[in-house]
């Protein structure tokens, strides 16, 4: 069958209509078991509890965005925000995308009908969006009750944390895509591991040295930690602009990427 990948242009759109089929099977499978989503809502909310606030007690305060002191407990917040939006959409474009994949073989039996493998591509994106976007407003809601919104500019991080997932789902899917078994994931691990603990989310980078700083700049953690810690404190300068790019670019490029994968894998 002929190779007809998802057009560049399109992905600026989402693509099609035909991919909100593709979110409406997901909330139908997950309608009975919700319980699984909510449950990795509270892994960064503990974190929050045990660090930010228990060991935030001994710290005190921290320097932050534009050199400003805020507390420690809002220091981490907005990167736990970050986390929880990275956490949400990596879930659902590795291993459940994985599974249907590979396994269930879901995507063979969606070809059958007038979907593409471009409508694929894009209906799994948003679904792990969906996913990312119920933890991120969970996890404001959280902020709010403790105290931790102190500026109207919050409220574009929702936006902000699903451009984080967008940016980590499409590049999740694409990257899930070249797997062939299980023991792959601990790849997966491996990277997003340390990520977490290294992008400047219990500490400001200028723990670092300045190569190694660098280096931690660079990673798409520290770019969404940077971007909401920014919003939440209220500091606006230009550097925010160069996150919102770097993650708008990693998503079009890793959505660009599933997409001729499917197409390669599903249309052989």
């Amino acid at each position: 069958m002929t190779v007809s990948p998802l057009p560049l242009s399109s992905l600026f759109t989402l693509g099609s209509r035909r991919a909100r089929f593709l979110v409406e099977r997901n909330i139908y499978v997950y309608r009975r078991t919700w319980i699984v989503i909510l449950s990795g809502f509270f892994e960064p909310l503990f974190y929050l509890g045990s660090i930010g606030f228990g060991l935030g007690a001994l710290v005190g305060t921290v320097s932050g965005p534009g050199g400003q002191q805020i507390s420690y407990q809002l220091f981490v917040g907005p990167a736990l925000l970050a986390s929880a939006a990275m956490n949400g959409a990596i879930a659902e474009g590795t291993f459940n995308f994985f599974f249907k994949l590979r396994y269930n073989k879901t995507f063979d039996a969606i070809l059958s009908t007038p979907l593409s493998a471009g409508d694929v591509a894009v209906g799994e994106l948003i679904w792990a969006l969906i996913r990312g976007g119920i933890y991120a407003i969970a996890f404001l809601l959280v902020m709010a009750v403790l105290g931790l919104v102190v500026s109207p500019w919050v409220l574009l991080s929702l936006p902000a944390a699903l451009l984080i997932g967008f940016a980590f789902g499409a590049v999740a899917m694409a990257a899930t895509s070249f797997m062939r078994t299980w023991q792959d994931f601990d790849l997966v691990n491996l990277v997003i591991l340390p990520m977490f603990l290294f992008s400047g989310t219990f500490y400001p980078i200028d723990a670092y040295p300045g190569a190694i700083r660098i280096v931690v700049q660079l990673t798409p953690l520290y770019q969404g930690v940077d971007l909401l810690r920014s919003l939440a404190v209220g500091h606006l300068d230009g550097a925010l602009l160069v996150h919102v790019a770097y993650l708008a670019i990693m998503g079009i490029v890793g959505l660009w990427v599933v997409s001729r994968r499917l197409d390669k894998l599903l249309l052989k």
